[in-house]
């Protein structure tokens, strides 16, 4: 706490009285307190007393506003007031004539009135220079009063306060870590060797707001060619941010302004947008990505070339025509494109193309394909458009699609395949002659012996009627077994007639190897008997 005044406490002022009180040897006159140190604005109170044996007239020379508080036999109390400045008064006493005096001195002290850390910018690029100002008006004494720059609790600098205003500076390097951080400036007033204390002011803090946008373009990506009427998506990165969430991203197709969807990682950010074509925007436009952070700027622009290319107009005379009847096909283009079409004779490329036709039956269900090509910004693009003609024929049933013999074997699971033709599409029906039972057609069934026969196939539609005659032939299982057994006897009889000869012809070879062997006998018996 300030104190307001000094008031030195009554008993004590008069012991200290009764020690001046005057002896052998003269008078003087004495001053309490002879320094006194008060704030700005306070009082004090100064005795004034005189060591003499008789009674002395005391007084207090001052500028400053006083009032006597108290007296007594050869002393007396002033309150002194309203004290602004530093000054001094002079204690007086005449004894006997002779006038004494003492002098007592006033210190004023008082706490700075402005305490201020001048603004930071609002950004500061990471690895450059901060110079830091602080400015103080007002406190005293100054001999006591010092400045101090700190960052956070760190301390940076300590001065004494010099000049008014006093004026206090420092150079730091600017750092990631310094981003959010709080500086500012503190005033001490130490006032301790008078027996008061250390009084601190603080400025209001400031916020440093660091960061880092590398030299480099961020990275576009974007179609180069955009049609009229569609939407593509375009995407803007950058790396090597800091603060990156801080980061803003300006997407613009020349004055349209886009409004991207921006994702932050610790360095980076990714920007996408969509971005829609108008028929305005026709020809070549500049698609811009900007990185806009602290107070710096990096952008990349590119080059799209905006197109109109509707597909081409492919059209029949007529889509639905009675078989014979001449169609024409026609293929046309939007300017600047060249067609070809289908069914039509190569010929020099041109925005239109055309061709008559004598529509047959093989002509139903034909599809004529238009081809466009237009050329944009060196790349060749292609729209197509397909038309089908249907040609109306009356029923058709030939051996390809519905042959005229079918043989079976009994029991055996078959599907009897007919197919008629026609526009429109023929009923088909299949009875036999004799019974008219009808023939399944398109199902798998199971073969069995009464579906043999002769059968009518009959194709009905609006425009005519076609028969067909088919045979079903079916194999009898029992005429299998006999065939079986016929085939088995003849391999015995076969078999019995190639044992018979086989042995007979044995026979026989033995028969004329024992005849030789008797006969070589008989003569070597003859060689052997003497004559």
């Amino acid at each position: 706490m300030i104190p307001i005044a000094t008031r030195p406490p009554l008993p004590a002022l008069l012991a200290l009285l009764g020690a001046l009180l005057p002896g052998p040897g003269g008078a003087q006159t004495s001053v309490h307190p002879k320094e006194a140190i008060i704030p700005q604005g306070g009082s004090v109170w100064v005795n004034c007393s005189a060591s003499c044996d008789q009674h002395a007239d005391l007084g207090l020379e001052t500028h400053l506003t006083k009032k006597q508080v108290a007296s007594g036999f050869n002393w007396v109390t002033y309150e002194l007031s309203g004290i602004e400045e530093d000054s001094s008064s002079i204690c007086f006493a005449n004894c006997r004539s002779v006038q004494t005096e003492a002098s007592m001195s006033l210190t004023v002290y008082s706490f700075p009135e402005h305490v201020e850390l001048q603004p930071l910018p609002h950004w500061q690029p990471v690895g450059e220079n901060l110079t830091l100002h602080c400015q103080v008006k007002g406190g005293r004494p100054r001999a006591h009063l010092s400045v101090m720059l700190l960052r956070g609790e760190e301390l940076l600098t300590q001065q004494p306060a010099v000049g008014e205003p006093a004026e206090v500076m420092t150079t730091v390097l600017a750092g990631r870590d310094d981003h959010g951080t709080d500086f500012f400036c503190r005033t001490e007033l130490n006032l301790q060797s008078q027996g008061l204390g250390l009084f601190q002011n603080s400025s209001v803090p400031r916020q440093l707001r660091t960061f880092v946008l590398p030299k480099v373009h961020p990275r576009l990506t974007a179609p180069r060619i955009m049609e009229v009427g569609t939407q593509w998506l375009v995407n803007c990165t950058l790396d090597g941010l800091f603060p990156a969430s801080e980061a803003q991203v300006l997407l613009a197709l020349e004055d349209q302004r886009l409004e991207p969807t921006v994702e932050y990682s610790k360095d980076s950010l990714w920007a996408t947008a969509w971005v829609k074509v108008t028929p305005e925007e026709k020809g070549i436009q500049h698609l811009t990505c900007a990185v806009i952070l602290g107070n710096q700027t990096q952008w990349t622009q590119e080059k799209v070339t905006i197109y109109s290319f509707p597909a081409p107009n492919l059209t029949l005379s007529e889509s639905e025509v009675p078989e014979g009847t001449m169609v024409s096909v026609e293929c046309k283009a939007h300017a600047g494109a060249v067609v070809t079409l289908s069914g039509a004779s190569a010929g020099t490329p041109a925005p239109s193309a055309q061709f008559m036709l004598n529509a047959s039956a093989e002509d139903n269900e034909r599809t004529f394909l238009c081809s466009a090509a237009l050329e944009v910004a060196g790349k060749v693009l292609h729209k197509n458009k397909t038309q089908t003609l249907l040609v109306l024929y009356g029923p058709r049933l030939d051996e390809r699609d519905c042959p005229g013999n079918w043989t079976w074997e009994e029991d055996s699971q078959q599907t009897l395949k007919c197919q008629a033709w026609g526009n429109p599409v023929p009923k088909l029906d299949c009875h036999r002659k004799v019974d008219g039972a009808l023939l399944p057609i398109g199902d798998l069934r199971r073969v069995m012996r009464n579906m043999s026969g002769t059968y009518i196939c009959k194709a009905t539609s609006r425009l005519g009627v076609v028969k067909r005659e088919v045979v079903v032939n079916v194999i009898h299982l029992q005429n299998n077994i006999v065939t079986t057994v016929i085939i088995l006897v003849a391999v015995l009889v076969i078999s019995s007639i190639v044992g018979i000869a086989a042995y007979l012809y044995n026979r026989q070879r033995k028969i004329r190897e024992y005849k030789l062997q008797k006969a070589q006998a008989a003569a070597a018996m003859k060689l052997n008997t003497p004559p």
